[in-house]
């Protein structure tokens, strides 16, 4: 039962961790830019999440991007999950399943006063095992808006959306969040996020049967991307939570290599 406990309580921030894009990935936030059509974006990536004493991610993921047509992008997410409680061993095995379509609804130029704005739903299969701490057992959606606007060298992006969070003692709950940007050089990019999420359960820590529990929860991530070529880039972040930090994220980190074509 305990290891179920764990991977539930982590599998937001951790699958939120490995959502798509830069913006996007490294970052929790996410942005409204889809992949240009008839391209692929790719990501493969580990990602990890530690809360009192449990860890849970994903290692190895890979987050694939297609754009079929402008303004339109396809996401798959598949991943091995990896959960571990203080005093056991760690437990393997495919983690939830996530697919989702971003559209750009609103394109803007650099020069325009208007920001980019996109609607970017997707859905999480129960494909993990959650009796083994592997997925949460029911499938979820996430329903968010993203803006973003460049002015040369700096980016900045954010939004948020509603998650329908279905399954006991689980409620529905709201997240937000926004980054700054800035292009240091040519090849590597580097910025920070903020952001907040509401609770995500009716149990509180330490009530029976859902010792972790899980609080509203705000945090940051610094990060950025490097780019060794026009086909493969580096990503990655770490950061942490700023409210009830011990049982919502004590630590988190996303790494990831890039490929696109």
């Amino acid at each position: 039962m305990l290891p179920r406990l764990i991977g539930c309580a982590c599998f937001f921030v951790v699958y939120l961790a490995s959502e798509t894009c830069f913006a996007g990935p490294p970052f929790l936030t996410d942005d409204p830019v889809p992949v240009d059509r008839g391209h692929w974006e790719i990501n493969n990536f580990s990602a990890g999440t530690l809360v009192k004493g449990a860890f849970a991610g994903a290692m190895p993921g890979v987050d694939a991007n297609y754009g079929p047509v402008e303004n339109i992008q396809l996401h798959l997410l598949a991943s091995l999950a990896v959960a571990q409680s203080a005093g056991s061993s760690p437990v393997f095995g495919p983690g939830d399943t996530e697919i989702g379509v971003k559209y750009r609804f609103l394109p803007a130029k650099e020069s325009d006063w208007w920001p980019q704005i996109g609607f970017y739903p997707f859905l999480n299969f129960p494909t993990g095992n959650a009796d083994r701490g592997l997925g949460t057992g029911r499938a979820h959606a996430f329903f968010p808006i993203w803006l973003q606007k460049d002015f040369g060298k700096w980016s900045t992006y954010g939004g948020g959306g509603y998650w329908i969070n279905p399954g006991p003692g689980n409620k529905n709950f709201w997240f937000a969040g926004w980054v700054l940007q800035y292009q240091v050089t040519d090849s590597l990019a580097l910025g920070g996020e903020i952001f907040h999420e509401t609770s995500s359960s009716t149990s509180e820590p330490g009530s029976p049967g859902f010792p972790l529990g899980t609080k509203n929860s705000t945090g940051f991530n610094l990060g950025g991307t490097y780019d060794f070529n026009k086909t493969y880039h580096l990503l990655f972040s770490f950061g942490r939570g700023l409210e009830n930090a011990s049982v919502t994220n004590a630590f988190s980190y996303y790494i990831a290599l890039r490929l696109t074509y």
